[in-house]
């Protein structure tokens, strides 16, 4: 039951207050006084709520299905009841009678949708009886925004804008970035080593548990998060700077190949998990909190970098796998603003290298306009910089993940592996500049 409460809680919040996953989750363990929850019914109750966000269209449209006229904005949280229970019932294949009986006891707790407990009793009986059956009907494209759909349309093609929202609402396994040997270490955790030599695992349980964590032998990052990082071939004597940092996964990377690497961010809390991670991790890099612009402007910073490396700060929304919420909380008017503020940023970035230094801009969004657009406006502003291309073999990336014009583009339906249960991936994309001068 509590496990539940919780879940509808956090999509209640996400959908009608516009508030992010894990926000939701830690106000609601919070205001439920469920601090005691156990491990189990935390996981049980992250698992209905990220499933009910994911396929949140097709859910909303199978319980509209059985409403003689919608509820009415007055009716607290019997929606979210209705979802979450809806949920459990076609995708988690929850036992129907424990995901109805408590649906309807939540219904009664709460104070505005107690009155509609018999309702939701009466539907989610119905959905449990025939609800498999109709759910088949909806198509996957109700669980993108219309206008997010519409854009991978134009940008990539109807059909692989299909096969890049399924792949979007699968639930992914578990991508490590290991020090060494990854073959040993699939084998230990059970899992595979992925083309791009990321170990993907298919069941992992609680990660702090896992063989290599406590001593620091890998850290979890996507394997597309992987990629970005090592087109900088950084090596021993270089000195790199990366910019937007936290949580620190492309920092490792980059201190585990001896350069000396400074970490830069703007949020002191995030810098601080950094700083837990390279400790962890036994590997060493400067931390600085500051944003690019304060960061750049600080002395002996201009000029002094053999590489930088930017994430910038995107829409995410090649991360929808992960991240669910960003179905909800997004929208096509933010696009501009963060385009503009990357465009400034990659500028700044641009300052802090020497002459013929390396710089690769990453961001984990599939719009065009927060990635290749980005960057064809620097290479025009800037005739000191030109495309470094990324090449297959030399930067062991598959061929199908880099574009014409030779930048990384990782769609969430690439196959990184052979098994296509394990494959997929963040969206990402990343381009490498050089500085001529």
């Amino acid at each position: 039951m509590a496990a539940r409460r919780l879940a509808v809680f956090v999509v209640d919040a996400v959908v009608k207050r516009q508030t992010p996953l894990d926000e939701a989750f830690n106000d609601g363990v919070q205001r439920l006084q469920l601090a005691g929850l156990e491990p189990r019914d935390r996981a049980f109750a992250r698992a209905i709520a990220t499933t009910s966000l994911r396929h949140y269209g097709r859910l909303y449209a199978l319980v509209d299905g059985y409403l003689d006229k919608p509820l009415p904005a007055d009716a607290g949280r019997a929606s979210a009841i209705l979802i979450t229970a809806a949920a459990q019932l076609i995708l988690l294949k929850s036992p129907p009678h424990a995901a109805v009986s408590m649906a309807v006891d939540l219904a009664r707790r709460d104070q505005t949708a107690r009155r509609f407990f018999k309702l939701i009793n009466a539907i989610l009986r119905r959905i449990a009886a025939d609800g498999d059956k109709n759910y088949a009907t909806l198509g996957v494209t109700l669980d993108a925004p219309a206008w997010l759909l519409a854009r991978w349309q134009a940008h990539y093609g109807a059909d692989t804008a299909r096969a890049m929202l399924e792949a979007s609402l699968i639930e992914p396994p578990l991508d490590l970035t290991v020090k060494a040997d990854p073959a040993q270490w699939a084998q230990t955790l059970s899992g595979v080593v992925l083309p791009t030599g990321s170990v993907r695992v298919r069941e992992a349980g609680r990660i702090e548990d896992l063989a290599g964590f406590a001593d620091g032998q890998w850290w979890v990052q996507d394997a597309a998060a992987a990629l970005p990082a090592r087109l900088l071939h950084t090596r021993a004597g270089e000195h790199v700077a990366d910019l937007c940092a936290a949580p620190g996964g492309k920092t490792a990377q980059l201190a585990l190949t001896g350069a000396t690497v400074v970490a830069v961010d703007a949020s002191a809390k995030r810098m601080a998990r950094l700083a837990l991670n390279l400790r962890r991790l036994d590997l060493a890099a400067e931390a600085v909190v500051a944003d690019v612009d304060a960061f750049a402007a600080m002395p002996g910073r201009a000029g002094a970098f053999d590489a930088v490396l930017i994430d910038a700060p995107c829409s995410a929304t090649g991360t929808i796998r992960r991240h669910p919420d960003l179905l909800h909380l997004k929208q096509a008017r933010d696009l501009d603003a963060l385009a503009a503020r990357q465009q400034a940023m990659l500028t700044t970035a641009g300052r802090l290298l020497k002459p013929g230094g390396r710089l690769v801009y990453v961001t984990c969004s599939l719009e065009p306009q927060e990635g290749e657009q980005v960057v064809d406006g620097m290479l025009r502003a800037h005739p000191a910089f030109a495309r470094d291309p990324v090449l297959p073999d030399v930067d062991a990336v598959p061929a199908l993940c880099i574009t014409g014009a030779g930048d990384l583009r990782v769609l969430p339906h690439h196959a990184l592996g052979p098994d296509p249960v394990m494959a997929g991936a963040d969206g990402f994309y990343a381009a490498r500049l050089r500085r001529s001068l």
